[in-house]
């Protein structure tokens, strides 16, 4: 960033740490913070700020929450439980408006080449949900890429054991895409055309 004042530099340089986020669209982020008001400025740097300090996983299924327990652990039946590779996923899921039962956050897949392993994904805290609740099923929707099936298999082969029934879902969601950009019909149809593993 050496054609910019330091300052400005900076920001963009920050900005362009975001996904998605390439040098021109960070430029039009700064400026855009450089031309508001001074109580704007620091209403979006709280905004920030109060997400970082507030924001943590819910104890239960690791989704994001500002409280212990996130609300959905909190008022649904739990004996369906959605596995997810990450929290964005669960919104992803909730805006279908179909599922009516609890998730369950892995907060990663396995990688055997960058050495993720099962100890490093919240798979032991899935194992504890189904031994002390009575889990009827769990849908596995890691994302339909390699890691993802990997992952699916993997976490099914330890939970069959339990007898809970494991069930994937249906392949109408295109392989090597991120749940997080599908459309509504397609999680709708992937949802309910889901299949046991």
């Amino acid at each position: 960033m050496s054609n910019f004042i330091e300052p400005i530099g900076k920001l963009i340089n920050s900005f362009t740490k975001l996904p998605g986020v390439g040098t021109k669209t960070a430029q039009r982020f700064a400026y855009k913070i450089i031309d508001m008001s001074e109580e704007e400025a620091l209403a979006f740097a709280e905004s920030v700020i109060n997400c970082k300090k507030k924001i943590r996983y819910c104890r239960v299924c690791g989704n994001y929450t500002d409280m212990d327990v996130c609300s959905i652990c909190k008022t649904r039946k739990a004996d369906v439980i959605c596995v997810v590779k990450e929290p964005k996923d669960i919104f992803a899921m909730e805006k279908v408006h179909e599922f009516s039962g609890v998730y369950h956050v892995l907060h990663g897949t396995l990688k055997p080449s960058e050495n993720v392993g099962p100890k490093d994904l919240n798979i032991d805290g899935l194992i504890e949900r189904i031994k002390e609740g009575d889990v009827k099923e769990v849908i596995m929707a890691t994302n339909p890429d390699y890691d993802g099936e990997i992952t699916a298999m993997y976490v099914s082969s330890v939970i069959k054991p339990l007898g809970v029934k494991v069930t994937r879902l249906a392949h109408g969601i295109p392989i090597g895409s991120d749940i997080e950009y599908t459309d509504e019909v397609t999680l709708s149809r992937a949802l309910t055309d889901r299949k046991e593993l």
